[in-house]
């Protein structure tokens, strides 16, 4: 059985990423799972390279940092080769219409001159990311399982009309994870994406950001500790952070302050040592530029291996070899 899991670098890896995938990717996977640097999907906005050059790095160094094993990452990029025809194939069995209607599309680019095609297609590459590799199952949010379903019927229809090639994939649910909500305003999740937030906490700041950020974290005037989420949502995100550092439950989590400063000196002392380690060894891996390079040629070398087969497979099919 083969997962499939990927984070793109559209901004620094945040605490929410860490604790709800990255920690529980590094803890819960099996031999044959596998994970990936989705670059190639943080190009559908207008970006600067060098930015991404550097995030896509970044975010590798952190998922090798959190415990993921070498052999089973790669770059997405690193198989632009492979990802591109298989790309085309697939933009060949899906229509219009299936793409058109994807809620992130309709959400974002639909009827909007300046929208870029890739934001109407890359959920077709998300196929092709799939569907070469081969993975049986791909852990996502209910944001993503249209775009899972998209790869199903594509894996279906390619099948039906040339031949048995691909798996077909299934999306599954993750386990709950901690539900990490921006610290300035707890009504919206942390987001990597959200830079200009002084409420987001980058699993690579230092520590003295991380107690600034959190002591400036919106509470409310009741000045009661207690597990509320919707009647106290700041209390209830810092309980969540606190239980999810700390190995305990947000209700457990209320009887360790009395105050909300000591609350909030609690969570960011224990989000400080959940990180330190992993801050470390990312700062390892970033000051070794020539390892990290070897680790991730390794990577796209694995990668290659395990996509070729099916590439050539689907090429001979469908008459192109």
């Amino acid at each position: 059985m083969t997962r499939l899991s990927g984070i793109t670098p559209s901004g620094h890896v945040q605490l929410g990423n860490y604790l709800g995938a990255v920690r529980r990717w590094a803890a819960e996977r099996e031999p044959a799972d596998l994970f990936f640097v989705s670059d190639l999907h943080a190009m559908t906005t207008p970006h600067r390279p060098q930015r991404l050059r550097a995030l896509t790095r970044e975010q590798f160094a952190v998922l090798i940092a959190a415990g993921i094993d070498p052999d089973s990452l790669f770059v997405q990029s690193d198989l632009a080769g492979e990802l591109g025809a298989l790309n085309w194939i697939l933009e060949c069995t899906c229509s219009y219409g299936e793409a058109a209607r994807m809620v992130q599309f309709k959400e974002r680019g639909a009827g909007q001159d300046g929208s870029r095609v890739g934001l109407l297609t890359y959920p077709v590459l998300m196929a092709a990311d799939i569907l070469l590799q081969g993975a049986d199952q791909v852990p996502v949010g209910s944001d993503q399982d249209q775009h899972v379903e998209l790869a199903r019927t594509l894996a279906r229809r390619f099948n039906s009309a040339y031949g048995q090639v691909f798996t077909v994939p299934e999306a599954v649910v993750p386990r709950t994870a901690a539900r990490v909500r921006d610290l300035a305003d707890p009504g919206r999740k942390m987001e990597k994406s959200s830079p200009q937030s002084p409420g987001v906490v980058f699993v690579l700041d230092e520590p003295d950001t991380i107690r600034r950020k959190f002591r400036r974290a919106v509470t409310d005037g009741l000045d009661r500790i207690r597990y509320a989420p919707d009647d106290q949502p700041g209390v209830a995100n810092l309980l969540e952070i606190l239980a999810a550092c700390t190995g305990t439950s947000p209700y457990t989590a209320a009887g360790s302050a009395t105050t909300y400063a000591e609350l909030k000196d609690a969570a960011a002392e224990a989000v400080i040592e959940e990180l330190r380690p992993l801050r470390e060894r990312t700062s390892e891996l970033l000051g070794d530029p020539a390892e990290l390079e070897r680790v991730r040629a390794h990577g796209a070398k694995r990668a290659t291996e395990r996509a070729q087969p099916r590439l050539q497979a689907a090429f001979h099919v469908t008459g192109l070899r």
